[in-house]
């Protein structure tokens, strides 16, 4: 336990490195720290401002929010040493960060990104709809039949 609120922690995927967010700076930033031993060192990865860390699944970008609600990708090097890379915005709009914790997913090729459109964002509209399709697979099937 430490002084600060340091929150939405990750584990990269090799088991190696925890990426977490902080106020130590006096602001939300990311961090990251070797894991298991945290106290072996410890790499600042955002720079003006940062929440919620995701590590891309091949472990060689790190991904975060903005202060200005932008999402970002950080390139991560461990070999022969740690590098870490500029930050370059990813996806820029009103998306929705207002529930704690990470409220966006990255797609196993680091390529895609699952996010909430912010409640009247860009469109127009001002009610927030989120659409669950049940058994799509047999919906699939139905419109799209097979030859077998």
């Amino acid at each position: 336990m430490t002084e600060f609120n340091e929150v939405n922690a990750e584990i990269s995927p090799d088991g190696r490195f925890l990426a977490y967010q902080s106020d130590e700076s006096g602001r939300e930033e990311v961090y990251v720290r070797p894991f298991p031993n945290v106290e072996e060192g410890v790499w600042q990865v955002s720079r003006d401002g940062g929440t919620r860390p995701l590590w891309a699944r091949n472990g060689r970008e790190l991904f975060y929010m903005t202060s200005e609600g932008q999402l970002v990708a950080v390139p991560f090097q461990t070999n022969p040493a740690i590098a870490i890379g500029n930050a370059e915005v990813v996806v820029d709009g009103a998306y929705f960060t207002g529930a704690p914790g990470r409220t966006y997913d990255v797609s196993p090729d680091g390529q895609r990104f699952l996010m909430m459109k912010e409640e009247g964002a860009s469109d127009g509209t001002s009610e927030a709809e989120l659409i669950f399709v049940l058994n799509w697979g047999e919906e699939l099937k139905r419109l799209v039949p097979t030859r077998d």
